[in-house]
């Protein structure tokens, strides 16, 4: 088959077809500074009927911009974080840049070194999904370029409008108070990773909870576990190595609890008859577990979102709003009064 010689389009040709100018038409492509809305109706019309694909290099380097966001998470594959990336896309799929991922690996090392990456592409800004990055490298990669935090919070006046997160201190309350609320008074908390600030929060709601209850805390009653199913097995196995006597289990997120399920089953231990069961994050496997699982929802699809468009925004020097966002409690079958 005989190749085409037919000559792609230009911006000149668009601009003769809709009568307007190049500047107008460079203006409707770029997408930063206001054009007339007949004007614009004229350029997308007339690029449309001439099959007009926009050369997305020379747009990044006509506005000093390579029109890409990168986005570093700490696990993908991690149904939460992905819910986060996911926002991200939806939200940037309706603007004029796109996305480069990178992945964290729960390490700052490996995170720092997908940072310098995506740098080095000339991203225009940066989403950090859950980083565990010192506070001193944050705060430079803020001075070199647009940043934003999500399931993050840093309490300085300087990253004001740069943190998008929910309280997990009081998601960690509010599973705890709820177990106590069916009266639990026994009631076993396995953690995420040590020196993760989600974790940290969640134990620390965990204990004010038991605090305001007058329970005193048993330091043996608190397993580490990694944020993964295998962590919730071994923490079960753990506690009863330890011959604690519980009857309620807080995982600090579902995947663990889902393995604690999984270990009290093994060992003939009913869910929610002998053991309730709470968990974090409302996964979508949550719903179908064997019972249900009874979890603190995020909303990080919606967390995602926010992150993207307020990133955009800061990119192009327009005001913007950080929502706030607040976990809540979804009961179902794995926990029930303590009988």
């Amino acid at each position: 088959m005989a190749k085409s010689n037919k000559k792609k389009p230009t911006i000149t040709d668009i601009a003769s077809h809709a009568n307007v100018s190049k500047s107008t038409v460079s203006r409707v492509l770029n997408g930063t500074t206001p054009v007339h809305d007949d004007k614009r109706k004229a350029v997308e019309d007339a690029m449309k009927e001439m099959n007009f694909e926009p050369n997305v290099f020379a747009r990044g380097l006509a506005s000093g911009q390579s029109l890409t966001i990168g986005l570093v998470t700490q696990n993908i594959g991690s149904p939460t974080y992905d819910s986060i990336a996911q926002g991200v896309l939806f939200s940037l799929s309706d603007s004029r840049f796109s996305p480069i991922f990178a992945d964290g690996q729960w390490q700052p090392d490996i995170e720092m070194k997908a940072v310098e990456t995506l740098m080095g592409r000339k991203v225009d800004g940066l989403i950090l999904v859950g980083s565990c990055l010192p506070r001193q490298e944050l705060d430079q990669l803020k001075e070199a370029l647009p940043v934003m935090l999500v399931a993050q919070h840093i309490e300085d006046e300087s990253w004001r409008g740069h943190c998008l997160y929910i309280d997990n201190e009081q998601g960690g309350y509010d599973a705890t108070k709820h177990l106590l609320e069916l009266g639990h008074r026994n009631i076993a908390h396995i953690t995420g990773i040590k020196d993760q600030q989600d974790s940290i929060h969640r134990l620390n709601g965990y204990r004010r909870a038991l605090i305001e209850a007058g329970i005193e805390i048993d330091e043996g009653l608190i397993c580490e576990g990694q944020f993964d199913g295998n962590s919730g097995v071994m923490a079960i196995e753990t506690l009863l190595l330890r011959g604690k006597s519980f009857s309620a289990i807080f995982a600090a997120n579902d995947m663990m609890a889902f393995g604690a399920r999984l270990s009290l089953y093994r060992r003939g231990i009913r869910v929610p008859e002998d053991v309730s069961v709470i968990g974090f994050d409302d996964r979508a496997e949550a719903a179908f577990a064997t019972p249900p699982l009874t979890t603190i929802r995020q909303p990080a699809h919606e967390m995602g979102v926010a992150a993207a468009d307020a990133l955009v925004k800061l990119i192009d020097e327009k005001p913007y709003d950080l929502p706030v966002f607040h976990a809540e409690i979804v009961v179902r079958e794995s926990t029930r009064v303590r009988t």
